[in-house]
């Protein structure tokens, strides 16, 4: 029996070309302007149902995105009729200033609830910068053994493992087979909501391996867990700092990392999400040093922005009075010849941008390791110097030939080239010692190499050029 005939397309529908629609991909992740609009409108309505309805569907992620895009009086309103929907891990995506505005508003008891709805490492995370009153009345609110475990989680050094892990994991007997552990994933209500590795703990909770959880679930029943395990743990003492931390997740492509006491027990596992989190953080923090700003404060308030950057504006004025008592020596050699002072910036300039340029390389490399202070610090010295001199020779060529021809003396193009090659050549050198010296000492590199630097290039820079100024021209 012949079946229905099948339908052709006609003529024109098979020419017809076929239309792809794009997306903006902004539109794809985070609010959109539509957003936006619609629920500044239903703010400013008071329409509490509508602004409920627009972001329910929204990840948590994109409604802290969302509070963080609105001005302060609407996003006030916002979480005034909001606080009861939002959840727990919206609160713990926010901008640390924004968190702290949400959390005043909340009573001890609400942040309880928030709190036993977070893993330990983000409610650890929300607690730390509250009050030590508030912080003790939200910890008495909570379960016993939630509470034990983060109040360990806060004894633990700021940007440590001990802040980063969460204490919610899944750890094997070594004498249990693949059955046995099956069934107790099954059975057992504790688990965490996101696990990646199975740890396989010895009878004094030590860690000897770990499966990950898709080689457990395609093994036979009957195989030991101590046969499929990975011994290669790359266990993570409670103290190692966040940045180390980080390395091992970026060296050895980690997914999740246990994380032991001083005798070698298990008590936590760091996994990658905090992780990205970290490489970020640290990131930002490394460019923000380097131009000394301390922190993003986007949304912090304007006073507390002025406080924050006035120390390092302070450090600027210090570094331009230094620079100045160096020209005042010349003043001499200016009066005769005026065209110094038109000239004499382009020199400083030129080395403190290039020795910005290093440090950023050097500080950057020391935090991903690439380098170290007792390795291949002399093959890095060497190639910037190179760097610094093959740029210096191409610029004072230029700026020389310039500067020779606008004010018709050759002999002044010299000297703005012989400059121009000794400061550029020093930015090399010292853009890439000075970070290396810092880390030596226990300093941070990003946060004062920046102003040594630019003091050095100014100083030696103006220096430069007006010392051989007045040797040459006078």
């Amino acid at each position: 029996m012949a079946g229905p005939e099948e339908k052709k397309p006609a003529p024109e529908e098979e020419d017809r070309p076929t239309i792809v629609e794009t997306v903006d991909e902004e539109e794809l992740y985070g609010p959109s302007e539509e957003l936006l609009e619609n629920i500044n409108a239903a703010l400013s309505a008071g329409d509490i149902p509508v602004v409920e309805s627009l972001i329910e569907p929204l990840h948590p992620a994109d409604v802290a995105d969302l509070i963080e895009h609105l001005e302060p009086e609407q996003r006030k309103l916002f979480l005034d009729i909001t606080r009861h929907a939002l959840e727990a891990e919206t609160i713990s995506h926010l901008d640390e200033a924004l968190r702290e505005e949400v959390v005043e508003q909340m009573a001890p008891a609400e942040l309880a609830e928030v709190v036993t709805e977070l893993d330990t490492d983000d409610a650890v995370d929300l607690l730390e910068d509250l009050d030590a009153d508030t912080q003790q009345q939200v910890l008495d609110s909570l379960p016993a053994e939630e509470r034990v475990y983060i109040e360990q989680g806060l004894t633990f050094p700021e940007d440590s493992a001990g802040r980063l892990m969460q204490r919610e994991l899944v750890a094997i007997s070594d004498q249990w087979n693949v059955g046995e552990t099956i069934d107790y994933l099954r059975k057992s209500e504790d688990l965490p909501d996101d696990f990646y590795d199975l740890y396989i703990v010895d009878g004094s909770q030590k860690p000897v391996g770990s499966v990950p959880l898709s080689r457990a679930i395609r093994s036979e029943r009957d195989t030991k867990m101590t046969d499929i395990m990975d011994e290669e743990l790359h266990l993570v003492p409670a103290d190692t700092d966040q940045e180390a931390v980080a390395y091992i997740f970026r060296q050895y492509a980690r997914v999740s990392a246990p994380v032991v006491d001083g005798d070698g027990r298990l008590i936590g596992v760091i996994t990658v999400d905090d992780v990205v989190r970290v490489i970020d953080e640290e990131a930002e923090e490394d460019l923000l040093n380097i131009v000394g700003v301390s922190d993003t404060d986007f949304h912090a308030p304007a006073y507390k922005t002025a406080f924050l950057r006035v120390r390092w504006l302070v450090v600027t004025l210090i570094n331009t009075l230094i620079a100045s008592f160096v020209i005042s020596r010349f003043e001499g050699t200016i009066g005769h010849y005026p065209a110094l002072a038109v000239l004499m910036p382009i020199t400083a300039a030129m080395g403190g941008n290039a020795g910005v340029q290093v440090i950023t390389v050097t500080v950057r490399a020391l935090a991903t390791r690439d380098i170290t202070p007792n390795s291949n610090i002399m093959r890095l010295i060497s190639k910037e110097l190179a760097v610094g001199l093959m740029n210096a020779v191409v610029f004072a060529i230029i700026l020389g030939a310039v500067g020779g021809y606008w004010f018709g003396h050759v002999g002044l193009g010299f000297v703005l080239g012989g400059a121009m090659i000794f400061n550029m050549v020093w930015a090399g050198f010292a853009g890439t010692v000075i970070p290396l010296v810092m880390d030596r000492i226990g300093l941070d590199p990003a946060t004062g190499a920046g102003p040594f630097l630019t003091t050095t290039t100014d100083c030696l820079g103006f220096f430069a050029f007006l010392g051989l100024a007045t040797l040459f021209l006078t």
